[in-house]
């Protein structure tokens, strides 16, 4: 028989699990971040005791080899004064016109729905630094953002 036609087995065919990629640069996270990166190291931990089959068991554990960096990475930074843009801070701006309220926090902690996007994200970039009254150019235009008004998450 040719070797074309041979079959090893069934695990040869599958696609390779890779790990978690974790985000470059620094690991800053907010008070309430360290706390979200513990509670999630104490659910896998948990659920790593119980009963899980052979699939369910390499995914747990390789999501908590990734939530346990993170964990032993993170820098809590101190919370901002409010006086400019910073991680930490809660600012509400112009952008084309439309009024957006947006907290800057690390990336584990990002959730856009909720109004909370990565220091590391472009338009937490562009307002970085910035004072209430400020106009900052995002997009290519020079303009295109007016910050209104900065507080501490």
């Amino acid at each position: 028989m040719s070797v074309a036609f041979r079959r090893e087995g069934d695990d040869e065919h599958l696609e390779p699990k890779f790990e978690i990629p974790i985000p470059p640069g620094p690991n800053l996270v907010t008070a309430r971040g360290k706390a979200l990166i513990d509670a999630k190291v104490a659910e896998l931990e948990a659920l790593l005791k119980g009963e899980l089959e052979e699939t369910a068991l390499t995914a747990a554990k390789r999501d908590l080899r990734y939530w346990q960096t993170r964990q032993v990475t993170a820098e809590v930074q101190p919370e901002p004064d409010g006086s400019v843009v910073a991680f930490g801070t809660r600012v509400t701006f112009l952008l084309n016109g439309k009024e957006r309220v947006l907290g800057l926090v690390g990336d584990d902690e990002a959730d856009p729905a909720a109004g909370l996007v990565a220091f590391s994200a472009p338009l937490a970039r562009a307002l970085m630094g910035a004072e209430e009254g400020e106009l900052l150019a995002f997009n290519g235009r020079e303009d295109a953002i007016e910050v209104l008004a900065i507080e501490s998450l």
